[in-house]
């Protein structure tokens, strides 16, 4: 450190009695809590490990039931074999160098650091790519939240009625299932306007409708119950059934009771990304992860079409992921006398029932 020295003081010129000394403790970045291994679920993941890169999945035939008269002559149906696939078609890697030099005389373990944050691009990617799939939205860039409408199929539609991706409803997903500003009525009974995200504002005491005269605007749990609603009427099992909310929507939550995230009230603190056990029937997650398009969900006073984030709820069956390679290995560089470190991650995912998965759009009031 440079120590500033009185004008004409000569002593020790150099500075060198005060040395630089690095320190050994390393400052260690954040990192985000991932949600997805809580939110999928695995069943495949044993056939694409040790068969291939791709499952076939056969659905469920659906069976006609028909009024029956003494004497009437029975027409058996023809049973459907339908199926979709999971394929592993998803693939991150990492790749650096540690020179032999620089590992004999650095003070700390430059290898171990730099392998422990890169173990966390590659899961957080993950996490990043999966969310916005599952909420029908991609990334437009790498290790970005997705903030673009998914227009991809990933192989084949487990419903043949949902979304190739259009306005809010992403690829393979249901429009019935996608809650925006028109699923939202006031005091003028007039609904909001389709393909623009809910105006968002925590309720006020006593209060039974939003801003009033205001259309398409809501109350957090009002979206909340309305996501409930929705997979209720799809007969979506009760158990299992998540939720996941990004820090926006938590505190306009927050700001509408903050007894909803106490533990006495259902919370259970944060861990791993789950922060209520049970709220209109779900397990709620926070992540900040989720798709974000314009200038986000905190956008006050700007456009409902264009600047907004997306919240998720569906049940643990809805959607599988897989993952076929997940390693690291060390060798020696052949043009220089260092060691490589490289990764790779190579998985799969894929919306097996649309009808259990419901995403909203909202920003703020």
């Amino acid at each position: 450190m440079a120590f500033t020295s009185a004008a004409g003081y000569g002593n020790l010129p150099n500075g060198n009695f005060s040395p630089v000394i690095y320190s050994k403790q390393v400052q260690l970045a954040f990192r985000k809590g991932s949600v997805v291994e809580a939110i999928t679920n695995s069943d495949y993941f044993g056939d694409i490990a040790n068969f291939g890169d791709t499952v076939k999945v056969i659905k469920e035939p659906e069976i006609t039931v028909k009024a029956y008269s003494r004497g009437s002559t029975i027409s058996p149906q023809d049973i459907d074999d339908e199926e979709f696939s999971l394929v592993i078609d998803k693939a991150n890697y990492f790749a650096f160098k540690v020179d032999d030099i620089e590992e004999a005389h650095s003070h700390v373990n430059f290898q171990s650091l730099a392998s422990d944050r890169a173990a966390y691009r590659l899961k957080d990617q993950y996490d990043q790519e999966v969310l916005g799939y599952l909420s029908g939205f991609k990334q437009s860039a790498l290790h970005g939240v997705a903030d673009t409408v998914n227009t991809t199929v990933n192989g084949a539609k487990a419903v043949t009625t949902a979304s190739s991706g259009a306005n809010l409803v992403g690829a393979e997903l249901l429009a019935s299932m996608s809650i925006d500003a028109s699923d939202f009525t006031q005091t003028n009974g007039t609904a909001g306007t389709a393909n623009q995200s809910i105006g968002l504002e925590p309720r006020a005491g006593g209060a039974t409708a939003a801003k009033s005269g205001t259309t398409g605007n809501a109350f957090p749990l009002q979206v909340v119950a309305r996501m409930s609603r929705l997979m209720d009427q799809q007969n979506v099992d009760t158990n299992n059934r998540w939720l996941v909310l990004d820090p926006v929507f938590l505190e306009i939550l927050k700001d509408e009771d903050s007894r909803l995230l106490q533990a006495d009230w259902g919370g259970s603190g944060l861990q791993n990304g789950l922060i209520v056990n049970n709220l209109h029937g779900f397990k709620v997650y926070s992540s900040n992860n989720l798709p974000s398009l314009g200038t986000g969900p905190a956008t006050v006073g700007g456009s409902n079409a264009s600047n907004f984030g997306i919240i998720v709820a569906g049940h643990s069956s809805a959607i599988a992921t897989a993952e076929q390679i997940n390693k690291t290995e060390t060798y020696r560089d052949p043009d220089s006398f260092a060691d490589i470190v490289r990764g790779m991650h190579l998985y799969g995912r894929k919306i097996l029932r649309p009808e259990a998965i419901v995403t909203a759009a909202y920003c703020l009031a």
